[in-house]
């Protein structure tokens, strides 16, 4: 592991909304010290004002910037909270169905890092499970994506859907190389209907309750079958960043197993 790893705050979401500042205390008390927010540009004051006080820190965040009326708005709040890489969450199945698709995103996503470069910040994509599920001439649209990249936008892999997506994540990982900076680490049932029951226009922010129950059969790092070991010696340069879609039982007690986990395995 080259550095202490991140949680991403979409995790602890419900506490989130009820008391930003005890949720980031609690993390700090099992041993959190970095966190990857997300839509933080709608409470930047009050995230910079709950860090501070918790003592963690933010290497990235997560904001919805490819599809922005005003994307400096965005990268203005991120450094101001010292987010060094704004990562885009979401761009949904329907506009990933063709190659052409695949380059007028990259297009968008290269426009994107060069504004953000601007005020030494990094910009990049995390992904869900279609961008690998979705096939064009046999290949993941994913790859014609990453075809168009230019060579300092950053990929954040979510390794659990890139699994779902049907992919060999660590020879994912082995081909994409230092591209990929931030690792999504989770676990959990891969297989049965959640491979399909992610629906491509919902906001990954806004998830149905008919998908809690598929969500709920996430675990914490090692305790499913997304084969996280591998995954993590394929990209030991990248930053880990736990998360939970959701989880039956209590979700920092979730976050803190990740975490020793992590601590205990990831060498």
């Amino acid at each position: 592991m080259t550095s202490a790893p991140s949680v991403q705050l979409y995790t602890v979401r419900d506490a989130v909304s009820e008391d930003l500042s005890g949720a980031l205390a609690r993390l700090a008390k099992i041993g959190c010290t970095k966190v990857e927010p997300y839509a933080f540009a709608d409470r930047t004051n009050e995230l910079a004002k709950a860090m501070a006080d918790a003592g963690v820190t933010a290497p990235s965040g997560h904001a919805s910037v490819i599809d922005a009326a005003d994307p400096n708005r965005v990268f203005d709040a991120a450094a101001q909270l010292g987010i060094g890489t704004v990562i885009d969450p979401f761009v949904p199945s329907e506009r990933w169905q063709t190659a052409d698709d695949a380059y007028r995103i990259a297009e968008r996503v290269n426009e994107l890092q060069a504004l953000a470069a601007e005020r030494n910040l990094q910009f990049g994509y995390h992904n869900h499970q279609w961008e690998f599920a979705n096939k064009v001439d046999g290949r993941p649209v994913y790859s014609f994506f990453v075809d168009r990249l230019e060579s300092d936008v950053v990929l954040e892999l979510d390794t659990f859907w890139s699994t779902v997506g049907g992919m060999d994540t660590p020879a994912l990982l082995r081909s994409l190389g230092s591209r990929v900076q931030f690792l999504h680490v989770k676990d959990g049932t891969v297989g049965g209907d959640i491979a399909t029951s992610l629906p491509s226009s919902e906001s990954a922010l806004d998830v149905p309750d008919a998908l809690a129950a598929a969500f709920k059969r996430q675990t914490p790092a090692g305790q499913g079958d997304v084969g996280v070991l591998e995954i993590l010696a394929a990209a030991p340069h990248a930053t880990r960043v736990v998360e939970f879609d959701d989880y039956a039982l209590d979700i920092f007690d979730g976050v803190a197993a990740s975490l020793a986990w992590l601590k205990e395995n990831d060498k």
